[in-house]
């Protein structure tokens, strides 16, 4: 089973627009949606095995992908209001 990207326009389908135009307008936004595509392929790298962390590190890994997710939904959010 291939181990799927999560994301940001996958994750928020509904935000697709604002989240374009807010890595276009917004250097902070951008960076964390860096920081984000960054964690996430380092999570895939793990899952897929080209990488083999210990189960602690790959749960920690998810952990931060969430933490930038939870701030990129804010802003998005907040974006939208």
């Amino acid at each position: 089973m291939p181990i799927e990207h999560h994301s940001l326009a996958v994750e928020f389908p509904d935000h697709v627009d604002t989240i374009h135009r807010m890595k276009m307008e917004n250097a902070h936004f951008q960076k964390l949606m860096e920081k984000y595509e960054e964690i996430d392929k380092e999570i895939v790298r793990m899952e897929e095995g080209i990488e083999n962390p210990e189960d602690a590190v790959l749960t920690e890994e998810k952990k931060k992908r969430l933490e930038v997710k939870d701030e990129i939904y804010a802003m998005l959010i907040s974006e939208n209001a």
